[in-house]
């Protein structure tokens, strides 16, 4: 006979005990099935919260409900309403067991008919919850998978032309919020290769895929929040500007840049120019920052301005970060 396994609940986040809960599942029935629920208590939506057991558990069915019943309640009448939920969305398909850690395993199990299977009820092999990892989650780093933890650290990208600041005020803040940053990987290349000041074209890519490297290698170790010193989008256009056009890799994330941070600082050009043997002039400075602004307005990427001093720059993006909810319908500022 097949037996055929379920968990539901909100995963919010996934963490590690519920891991164990899932793998212990695998081993023990022949298909799983792993219901999640919708739910206000973090922002991330559901179907990245779905995503994350997809790509963790290829094997495992997953059904995102969308109108499942709110909460958890011992009531009898928020019993009724669960079970008749899982049975509709269940459609006559016969579980055998049902796993959980929580009390509602026991109506659960009776209402399926399934064998009521309690995995590690008491957090002894896992002493964490997803309650305890929303409120630090980099205290309870060690209990979240890489998968996970990167979609909860909020991502934040300065850009702008050279000699604008990004630098300074990327180091600054990440002192600051006691996190990590990613420098620009661009122009550590450049100093290494360039040759007259130039490299070529196929270079742009590896800065690209290096510049990215440098930041998954931060994310993974951030406290809430990651600090990026440019992105691909300013190294597609220092290709455009060395050699008028971008190769295909650096475009394509370029392209995919636009939503892989949650906010864009522009970094204004009103501070004075730091004239090194590695730039190329104030007025070059005053273009590129213009051309930097059009492609971000042509790509459609809100953006917040950061003008003045390192402490007003700094007092800004405080504010903006005191009132910004990650995967909230949050608008810059020109």
């Amino acid at each position: 006979m097949k037996t055929l396994g379920l968990t539901l609940g909100k995963f919010a986040p996934l963490h590690k005990g519920h891991q164990y809960m899932i793998e212990t599942a695998l081993q023990e029935v022949d298909e799983l099935i792993v219901v999640i629920y919708d739910t206000p208590v973090m922002p991330v939506p559901l179907h990245i919260r779905a995503g994350w057991i997809r790509q963790l558990y290829p094997q495992v069915r997953v059904i995102e409900a969308w109108d499942g019943p709110d909460g958890y309640s011992d009531d009898r009448e928020h019993e009724i309403r669960e079970e008749q939920y899982i049975l509709g969305l269940l459609n006559g398909e016969q579980v055998t067991h049902f796993y959980s850690s929580e009390f509602y395993g026991d109506h659960m199990s009776r209402a399926l008919g399934a064998v009521d299977r309690r995995v590690d009820e008491p957090r002894g092999q896992v002493p964490v919850s997803a309650t305890m990892i929303r409120s630090d989650p980099y205290r309870y780093r060690e209990f979240v998978s890489d998968i996970v933890y990167r979609d909860l650290i909020t991502k934040v990208v300065f850009v702008g032309a050279m000699s604008t600041g990004k630098s300074t005020l990327t180091v600054a803040l990440a002192q600051k919020y006691n996190t990590t940053f990613a420098s620009e990987y661009g122009r550590d290349y450049w100093t290494e290769h360039q040759v007259d000041r130039r490299i070529g074209l196929e270079a742009f890519d590896e800065i690209a895929v290096g510049h990215l490297e440098r930041e998954e290698q931060a994310l993974l170790k951030a406290n809430r929040y990651l600090f990026v010193d440019t992105n691909a989008i300013t190294t597609y256009m220092f290709a455009l500007d060395y050699h008028g056009r971008a190769p295909e890799l650096l475009t394509r994330l370029a392209l995919e840049n636009a939503k892989r941070y949650d906010l864009f600082f522009l970094c204004d050009d009103d501070i004075p120019y730091d004239d090194t043997w590695d730039r190329s002039g104030e007025q070059k400075r005053s273009v590129f920052h213009k051309q930097i602004i059009a492609d971000l307005k042509e790509r459609r990427i809100p953006y917040i301005t950061l003008r003045g001093s390192l402490e007003e720059r700094i007092r800004k993006v405080d504010e903006v970060l005191a009132r910004f909810q990650p995967f909230s319908n949050f608008f810059g500022e020109g």
